[in-house]
């Protein structure tokens, strides 16, 4: 049974915590992802093996946390993941960002760089809402947008598709961080597969490009699609995370 937080903003978040040693890990999920998948049990399964300090969490209106999805934008699960990093860890702690965690990663390392010891992004999405929903919508999609305040995009994860709403779009153009200088002043392992449909590796070079930071370093994977949950790219994802640890 997952833990409550109820964060500043009164929201209600559910979250894993493992006991351990720091500095700790956090996972941050994917776009409608939750803390059951893959990639964030494999982690707490490593963390609880090594005894590592490991926090997993639902954004709201994600997983087992309160909150209706389509109420939600890139803000609040921004504010989402800083409220569980502020009350449940202690001192610097690696994020491993999941796609859409990815960008949430950046946004907490820009807003507290004091907190976090590493950064490692799997697939990372900075910027999707305007580069990837928005840059690809039809004249008719962004006039649906305007009219009605949403719209659906078929999706390969779910068959009634993803509902996209206006305030996603609008909110996400004041959470860019690829506009803007973005210094990274702690190790940054991106890991990204080149037949990944959804972020492709033109995603992850431009933020290799726009970054600054003494350490940042990229990992294309031959043929690894944007779930990255083959035991290859997994047994990937905790060498890097302890790496980066000096573990």
């Amino acid at each position: 049974m997952p833990q409550f937080l109820k964060t500043p903003q009164g929201r209600r978040i559910a979250y894993h915590q493992t006991p351990g040693q720091g500095p700790g890990v956090v996972f941050l999920g994917g776009f409608k992802s939750d803390m059951e998948g893959t990639k964030a049990v494999f982690l707490q399964d490593w963390a609880e093996r090594t005894g590592r300090t490991f926090l997993r969490f639902d954004y709201s209106g994600h997983g087992e946390s309160g909150g209706d999805f389509l109420d939600g934008a890139i803000g609040d699960w921004f504010e989402d993941a800083v409220a569980a990093i502020s009350a449940l860890t202690e001192g610097p702690q690696v994020l491993v960002g999941s796609s859409m965690g990815g960008w949430i990663s950046l946004l907490v390392a820009r807003a507290m760089p004091e907190r976090v010891a590493a950064l490692v992004g799997i697939a990372a999405a900075p910027d999707f809402t305007e580069d990837s929903m928005w840059a690809g919508f039809s004249a008719a999609q962004r006039n649906e947008l305007a009219a009605m305040g949403r719209v659906v995009l078929p999706s390969e994860y779910d068959p009634a598709g993803y509902v996209i709403t206006r305030r996603l779009i609008e909110e996400g153009r004041g959470r860019l961080v690829l506009r803007t200088p973005l210094e990274l002043p702690f190790p940054v392992r991106l890991l990204q597969g080149t037949a990944d449909t959804d972020v492709p590796q033109s995603v992850a070079l431009r933020l290799l490009d726009h970054a600054t930071g003494p350490d940042i370093r990229l990992t294309l994977v031959k043929g690894a699609d944007h779930r990255f949950s083959s035991p290859d790219c997994l047994a990937l994802m905790v060498r890097t995370v302890q790496e980066v640890l000096g573990a």
